[in-house]
């Protein structure tokens, strides 16, 4: 909601129509000199007196419209919204996303696979306040990106940064979900869960799928296994990081995911098919809604002061009049 703490300023409007007032009054009248021109037998004189009107009538505009927004600043314009400061913890969410070159397949829409994820975890990730996410990329290797968190921001950040291929070329789906495991089991929060998004089998890592099914079991972490990409033939493109080269072709898509429905099962969690944009942002969707709590919050006040703004809006309009009226118009303001 939009206030003013000054709202009296606004009384220094009332200095434009006495304006206009002086003027019809001839006290402000403009200063002009009568031009008499004699039939020289040169070119006609044309006078666009249309055309000058009309950009005399814009430059007044702007002009009105930059003083104005001078009044407002100094009424002192603030934003007010209310938001949410939750007094609960929520649930942590810790993202393993594949990074492997496969992941680089343009068969999600118009998008690759991991481009197609980062957008389906951003989505997800605004409509859940209150709830904590972060993101463990794996490929030969895995790490942690970000720890779960609630400032979107730089979880956006860091999403966009990752890439693929600069954990190397395999799948160690074991490695990538002993990792998750080992930063959300101390976590204190009422529910905790990995949502594992791959395209491919477990082909590296030192640390078997299941073994990291069981490790997630023990600490009560459920996995849910997104399966994404089609079957067939994809065009593939990537940029390897690490050498720059870039590689481009078609991938043999299809593997068996036998494997993480087993994970999935051994752990409470869920299996899901994906192979477009809508199936994986209902996926997640429902992976959310089974894993949500009810928190506790309050509501606080927010003032936000947009003074500068107005200003610049203003110097913005009052600059414009300038330029209209002195190159243009050629007028010596």
């Amino acid at each position: 909601m939009i206030s003013f703490e000054h709202p009296s300023a606004f009384l220094l409007l009332t200095l434009i129509p006495l304006l206009f007032i002086l003027r019809e009054l001839k006290v402000f009248a403009r200063i002009s000199f009568p031009l008499v021109l004699a039939d020289w037998k040169g070119k006609v004189f044309e006078w666009k007196k249309g055309i000058v009107h009309a950009a005399s009538i814009i430059a007044d505009i702007l002009f009105f419209a930059g003083y104005i927004c001078i009044v407002a600043a100094f009424a002192g314009p603030t934003v007010t919204r209310q938001e949410k400061v939750f007094t609960s913890r929520g649930t942590d969410v810790l993202f393993v996303i594949d990074i492997s070159p496969s992941m680089a397949a343009y068969d999600i829409g118009t998008s690759s696979r991991l481009d197609a994820a980062r957008q389906a975890i951003s989505v997800l990730a605004s409509s859940a306040p209150g709830t904590s996410f972060g993101i463990v990329s794996m490929a030969s290797e895995a790490a942690l990106v970000v720890p779960p968190t609630q400032d979107l921001s730089y979880l956006t950040e860091r999403l966009v940064d990752i890439r693929i291929g600069e954990l190397g070329d395999g799948t160690a789906i074991g490695t990538g979900l002993s990792v998750a495991v080992y930063h959300l089991a101390g976590s204190s929060a009422p529910k905790k869960c990995i949502i594992l998004l791959t395209d491919g089998e477990n082909n590296a890592g030192a640390v078997h799928p299941l073994t990291a099914a069981v490790l997630a079991a023990e600490n009560d972490i459920p996995v849910y296994s997104l399966a994404i990409g089609t079957k067939g033939a994809v065009p593939l493109e990537y940029v390897n990081p690490v050498t720059g080269k870039v590689y481009s072709g078609y991938l043999e898509s299809g593997f068996d995911d036998s494997q993480l429905r087993e994970i999935a099962s051994m752990t409470g969690g869920g299996c899901y098919t994906v192979e477009n944009i809508s199936a994986l942002s209902d996926a997640l969707a429902a992976v959310l809604r089974r894993e949500s709590v009810t928190q506790t919050y309050q509501l606080r006040t927010k003032t936000e002061s947009k003074a500068s703004l107005v200003l610049m809006a203003a110097a913005v309009a009052i600059m414009l009049s300038w330029i209209i009226r002195r190159v243009y118009l050629k007028e010596l303001v």
